[in-house]
């Protein structure tokens, strides 16, 4: 429990809309996963009481809308933390080929150790 409440919590409390700094692999991915897990349980609950249509359900699509921010912005410090700068999210905007890119050449990309100019390197190594 304590996992989820350092990596999933604090993104949406603390660092909601935080774009400076620096994210590690375990941070992003462990909010990745749990968000992909709560977004699941919401689509069931919406299939279940009748909000979903043509596969988008309300409360799933209020909780998209809710963490849409702190995905970028965790996103935008993920890339920080390999020395690129945020506004390659972008290349996720070209279908299929970007999204994948993203995720297997940058996102899963250790973090440069030590220092670097968007700032402490977060595994503190």
């Amino acid at each position: 429990m304590e996992n989820v409440n350092k990596f999933y919590l604090d993104v949406l409390k603390t660092k909601y809309a935080l774009f400076d700094g620096r994210a590690g692999r375990q941070e992003f991915w462990m909010f990745i996963l749990f968000s992909v897990i709560v977004s699941a349980v919401l689509s069931i609950v919406d299939g279940v009481i009748g909000t979903a249509t043509s596969g988008f359900g309300l409360i799933s699509g209020i909780y998209s809308l809710a963490v849409l921010v702190p995905t970028l912005a965790l996103g935008c410090r993920r890339l920080h933390d390999i020395g690129q700068s945020g506004w390659m999210q972008l290349i996720g905007l070209i279908p299929i080929v970007g999204a994948l890119f993203l995720i297997f050449v940058y996102y899963i990309k250790p973090g440069t150790p030590g220092d670097n100019k968007f700032g402490a390197n977060p595994s503190g190594m």
